[in-house]
């Protein structure tokens, strides 16, 4: 089951809308639809709130670090609790899926994204559950440090936070260790959704 619920996101009101705060965005619901607040704390390098599920601590944990040194932060967290890298869950940005779709998988590579980059450098496994929040592809890898750096449009930002919804009706599912089902969930909802046009 999931213990340590991760959102990759920037620090500081700067970054705060811009499409790689996403894994924010998502937490940030998660925290609001427990009650939870968000609190800074420095041995976490990071802000976090936590809830008890099923007699368990179910941790929610915001990077401070900045995307690029998110690890540092995850492993600090996962190590204080005595959390299994299978038993946490990152929501992150994804460049491979258009604004509005969201998938849940377990490990693989870090596709170019550094926040991912860094967990898996830091846990020494790739082995943790994604939420993949798509923000869609700039189209050409020159621009996609700056594409992911800026505000998403009107519409994309619809988007999103309708993927995000989806991913918090889903969020039973996952919390309770049933991945098959959630997985099924969200891509019986996509395939709803491309049938809708």
């Amino acid at each position: 089951m999931i213990r340590l619920l991760v959102g990759l996101g920037n620090p500081t009101s700067r970054y705060e809308k811009t499409r790689h705060n996403a894994g924010f965005w998502f937490l940030d619901e998660v925290a609001r639809s427990m009650g939870l607040v968000f609190r800074d704390e420095s041995r976490f390098q990071g802000a976090v709130a936590r809830k008890d599920v099923g007699g368990d601590a179910l941790v929610l944990l915001k990077p401070s670090t900045y995307m690029n040194r998110s690890g540092s932060s995850v492993l600090a967290a996962a190590a204080y609790y005595k959390i299994g890298v299978d038993e946490i869950l990152v929501a992150h940005d994804e460049l491979d899926l258009a604004p509005g779709v969201v998938r849940l998988k377990k490990g693989g590579g870090h596709g170019g994204h550094n926040g991912l980059r860094d967990m898996v450098l830091h846990l020494k496994s790739p082995e943790f559950y994604r939420l993949r929040l798509g923000i869609g592809h700039p189209g050409d890898r020159a621009q996609v440090a700056n594409y992911v750096l800026d505000a998403p449009s009107k519409g994309e930002s619809h988007e999103i936070g309708d993927a995000i919804g989806q991913a918090m009706r889903a969020m039973p599912l996952i919390l309770s260790g049933d991945y098959p089902r959630a997985m099924n969930e969200l891509n019986v909802r996509d395939r709803e959704k491309d049938k809708r046009g």
